[in-house]
């Protein structure tokens, strides 16, 4: 019996003991879970994803975009600009409980592990909107016990801190739709070209389905699992009392009209200088990718949105009628180098490719302004230089070959000067001239001009059939523009930290003087004549409203004008992506582009006249023999010359070119033999 008892009073004691162990570790989880709950209150959240981002701002300080791995097109809108249909819709089919858990949905929890154990497989799943937000906020999506960690002390702190219209504010505007579209807003401007507070049932119930899979349950992927979806989401918004079955049955029924995908645009403003800036940061500068995506840098930049509005503007309303016409434009300041607008293509949605930057386009004719810089600046040349336009066989490389070029349309016009050339684009005086200057000259010339890519040096380099890049050819025609010195194109001012500390400030311009002054004048002062009376780009003279120079350029498959003021140096190009031919209407749409953008971008700017260099000389020239004109010639015109190449010989009273004076001790007898010959023929 003592026996039982002793063995009675043990088990107590060890009942009491065991009580108080378990009660002292209550206690002290208690304790431990309050004290980091206060921790996880007092800690700050750490920044979100897109907020590590760096951003690229404009000359002026404009954040226009930000870098990610992903096109992050977002906007920020508050839960009453947001259609009650999508939030309702949202609510029921991922988060029912929303309103009444603490961020964990125990029950939902439960339910899904007994369908989990049940069907052997994990086929549903119960993460609420504030886990969700937090996963995507702040962590990636691996399946690690780790993540799992962070990601409830994350939700813990999101429920701490803001309430719950703010978390499914937050959740709204941070899911991810599809194709490139963060937030419920630029869903709803992508999918449907609407507001998302103009979302009616039936899209709302659409684009809720949506984030359970963007790729999979896309409308414009696969519309069926997308009409699957969206009956899910009309039955659980049934189930909840939020509409009735026949609103359901009616919204499945309505026929959804979505935005064209022609029309669709990308949330980031100038994304494919964006992605030109990219490059440079990290594959020029040095910077590591993912300090650029998640270092919170501010990249400062040469980007003028005013022109960069301007130029996209431009490109818009001139290829809005042609769906597969594509484009490019590429604007430098000329005399600081500074990119101040780029169009890579019509729509970065559709296509990322940069047609600024592609290089199997042939220039065309808007290469010759190169070639003729070559041809004056070695005094080879001069603006009164005549060669006759006419069909010509041409022979080459020590009389082995031969090449035969012809004017667009057959046209030809006879013995015309160098004006005349490049006003109306003859193609036999442009051969005449490479010929004349030779091809490797031109080529060295177009080296020290930024010309880049590979040229060949026949005849038909004059003629532009070595392809090269609007960038590049921008960059050549800003050396034309800033009197013969060429400085280098540059798209980055400054790098800084997230505490503002200077990384990277681009050094001063480095200025090179590719050519004399006089001769940069000279060009430019011929090439205003191609958008005069009879030029190329004449029937857009009248949309210019200040000093403008440049050459058009067409070939089968490509439409360029590349052109400046003293203010830009811009390349325009128009062409098929597949180098399908060009229509009659598509080969006249890059000038109309350049025009507008160019009076568009300096509509603030007042006209500037271009600059008139030491070693310029202006004479009369008789137009019919380029010889100086007279008082007694019936014609002249005023031409520019480099000092020391203009003519120095004069025509006569009927265009003929003056006899070769007589020697000294034969003046007179000439002197006298003239005056008796014009007495006669005056009697």
């Amino acid at each position: 019996m003592q026996r039982l008892i002793r063995s009675s009073r043990r088990g107590r004691r060890r009942g009491k003991l065991l009580f108080k162990l378990i009660l002292i570790c209550c206690v002290t989880g208690l304790i431990a879970f309050s004290a980091l709950l206060f921790y996880l209150y007092q800690t700050d959240l750490p920044l979100a994803d897109s907020d590590r981002n760096s951003q690229l701002l404009s000359r002026q300080g404009e954040a226009i975009a930000v870098f990610s791995s992903t096109d992050r097109n977002r906007s920020d809108v508050s839960l009453d600009e947001i259609s009650p249909y999508l939030i309702q819709a949202t609510l029921a089919v991922e988060d029912r409980n929303f309103f009444e858990h603490f961020g964990f949905d125990i029950k939902g929890m439960g339910r899904a592990l007994l369908v989990n154990i049940k069907e052997m497989n994990k086929v549903q799943g119960a993460s609420t909107l504030t886990q969700q937000l937090a996963r995507n906020l702040y962590l990636s999506h691996e399946r690690t016990w780790s993540r799992k960690f962070k990601e409830a002390m994350y939700t813990a702190q999101l429920e701490m801190k803001f309430d719950k219209d703010k978390i499914l504010r937050m959740y709204l505007n941070e899911i991810y739709y599809g194709h490139g579209a963060y937030g419920i807003e630029a869903a709803a401007q992508m999918y449907f070209g609407k507001p998302a507070k103009q979302l009616s049932l039936a899209e709302s119930a659409m684009l809720a389905g949506v984030p359970k899979g963007p790729t999979y349950y896309s409308p414009f992927n696969q519309m069926k699992n997308a009409k699957d979806r969206q009956r899910l989401v009309l039955g659980a918004l049934v189930e909840m009392g939020n509409i009735t079955r026949k609103q359901a049955d009616q919204a499945y029924d309505e026929m959804l009209y979505f935005q064209s995908p022609k029309l669709r645009t990308a949330g980031d403003k100038a994304p494919y200088f964006r992605d030109y800036v990219r490059n440079v940061v990290i594959n020029e500068l040095g910077f590591d990718e993912s300090l650029l995506e998640h270092g919170g840098l501010k990249i400062y930049t040469t980007l003028d949105m005013e022109a960069q509005e301007a130029a996209e503007l431009a490109v818009a309303s001139e290829l809005k009628s042609a769906p597969d016409l594509e484009a490019a434009l590429i604007s430098i300041d000329p005399r600081n180098g500074h990119i101040k607008a780029l169009v890579g293509g019509k729509n970065y949605v559709q296509s990322q490719y940069n047609h600024v930057f592609a290089t199997t386009r042939q220039p065309g004719s808007t290469f010759k302004p190169i070639m003729y810089l070559s041809a004056l600046a070695s005094h080879k040349m001069t603006g009164a230089s005549k060669f006759s336009s006419q069909p010509t066989l041409f022979h080459y490389d020590n009389n082995r070959k031969t090449y035969s070029p012809k004017n667009f349309g057959d046209k030809y016009l006879g013995d015309i000067d160098m004006r005349q050339a490049i006003a109306a684009s003859d193609n036999i005086y442009a051969v005449n001239t490479i010929l004349t200057v030779g091809a490797e000259q031109v080529i060295e010339l177009s080296r020290r001009m930024g010309i880049t890519s590979p040229l060949n040096a026949v005849p038909s380099l004059a003629l532009g059939t070595s392809p090269v890049s609007p960038f590049e050819m921008a960059t050549a025609f800003g050396v034309i523009s800033n009197q013969g010195k060429q400085v280098k194109p540059v798209a980055v001012l400054k790098i800084t930290d997230d505490q503002d500390r200077v990384l990277y400030e681009a050094p001063p311009a480095v200025t090179e003087q590719v050519v004399e002054p006089a001769a940069a004048y000279v060009l430019t002062h011929l090439l205003e004549s191609v958008f005069e009376a009879g030029g190329t780009g004449n029937r857009v003279s009248a949309d210019i409203k200040r000093p403008v120079a440049g050459k058009t350029g067409t070939t089968s498959t490509d439409a360029w004008l590349v052109g400046f003021t003293p203010e830009l140096s811009t390349a325009v190009w128009v062409g098929y992506d597949k180098g399908k031919t060009l229509g009659t209407a598509e080969s006249r749409k890059a000038a109309p582009i350049f025009a507008k953008f160019t009076e568009k971008a300096l509509e603030k700017v007042p006209p500037k006249i271009f600059p008139i260099p030491d070693g310029v000389v202006s004479v009369y020239l008789d137009p019919k023999t380029g010889l100086l004109a007279t008082e007694d010639c019936p014609d002249k015109k005023l031409e520019v010359f480099i000092q020391g190449t203009e003519p120095t010989e004069a025509c006569s009273e009927h265009g003929e070119k003056q006899p070769e004076p007589l020697p000294v001790e034969d003046k007179q007898e000439s002197r006298s033999w003239w005056s008796d010959l014009k007495r006669w023929w005056m009697d």
